[in-house]
């Protein structure tokens, strides 16, 4: 099914077979990535964007794969790797992939086909015809229902899928997208350094008017280990991520060819500065009989006034 949401940007991309890079957050997956790599297509390279794993899940990914560049995170969470492996990588397009076996990259081809006939993002989705899961629990099935019904609300998109990771976009989409993984290596997670990410991302690349196509995916279960994942809080997050990204003033960034390099094959993306952390939104304060459409204005509710409380 495609979501198109509007015309497609005037952005040049080379006519020919795209450079593909893989992009995949790792905490402790070491027993995971045998199968992942196993199962990966040619690409033009593969980012594992680790978050100071204790099982070898470095050495693992070097092993199995010499060519691999090796990012360390600056932060942690889902949202901090892949805004570190997305300024990391070099491809013309960038695949957001799972370490621990749930998405199957053998379906990435379908993704960039979709983006080789225009689109400008390719949205996973998991309630499409052809997609499927024998992971996400009924609990999850229904609280994503509810988001993805609110997403499609407050901004006019048609998703089926909004909490499910599995998606790929032109490179030269990233300033839409305005990802900071700049700041000092601290242990800490900010906002937008969590699974909101993948809202995030959805939501901006819909308020920028890009061309959205969704292809069905099927979610197996984690092969190894348990999830970080944490249905309340996270879930939390999310309709959070949906009330800050309905009044954030989109940063209308000019799409151009990025000319990424690496220099090294392991990139550690810090830097003198340490981010900032402000706010006063809490999950105290999201309740029914404080908040309400008629608030949520762009001088009452910004990025800067959610905390990493939620």
């Amino acid at each position: 099914m495609s979501n198109t949401t509007a015309a497609a940007t005037s952005v040049s991309r080379d006519s020919g077979a795209p450079r593909i890079s893989v992009i995949v957050p790792t905490y402790n997956e070491a027993a995971n990535l045998p199968h992942v790599f196993a199962a990966m297509p040619e690409v033009h390279e593969v980012v594992v964007v680790d978050g100071r794993s204790t099982d070898g899940t470095v050495e693992v990914a070097r092993a199995l794969r010499p060519d691999v560049t090796i990012v360390l995170q600056n932060r942690r969470g889902k949202g901090n790797a892949m805004a570190c492996g997305f300024a990391a990588a070099t491809g013309d397009v960038l695949v957001m992939l799972d370490a621990d076996g749930s998405a199957d990259p053998r379906e990435i081809p379908a993704f960039v086909a979709a983006l080789t006939a225009g689109a400008d993002f390719a949205k996973g989705t998991r309630f499409a015809a052809g997609g499927g899961s024998n992971d996400i629990t009924a609990l999850r099935r229904a609280g994503n229902a509810g988001l993805n019904l609110a997403a499609n609300l407050l901004f006019g998109t048609r998703y089926t899928d909004l909490c499910y990771g599995y998606n790929a976009f032109w490179a030269d989409c990233l300033p839409v997208l305005d990802l900071d993984p700049s700041g000092a290596r601290v242990d800490e997670k900010n906002w937008g350094d969590g699974f909101e990410i993948e809202t995030i991302i959805n939501t901006r690349i819909a308020k920028a008017g890009l061309v959205i196509t969704e292809v069905p995916s099927f979610e197996f279960e984690r092969i190894h280990g348990e999830s970080n994942l944490n249905t309340f809080r996270d879930g939390f997050r999310v309709l959070a991520a949906l009330l800050v990204e309905r009044v954030r003033r989109t940063r209308r960034a000019p799409l151009v060819p990025r000319q990424a390099t690496a220099a090294d094959r392991v990139v550690d993306l810090t830097d003198a500065a340490t981010a900032a952390r402000a706010g006063t939104l809490t999950a105290g304060t999201l309740t029914a009989g404080t908040l309400s459409a008629d608030t949520l204005t762009a001088d009452t509710l910004t990025a800067d006034t959610v905390t990493t409380a939620v």
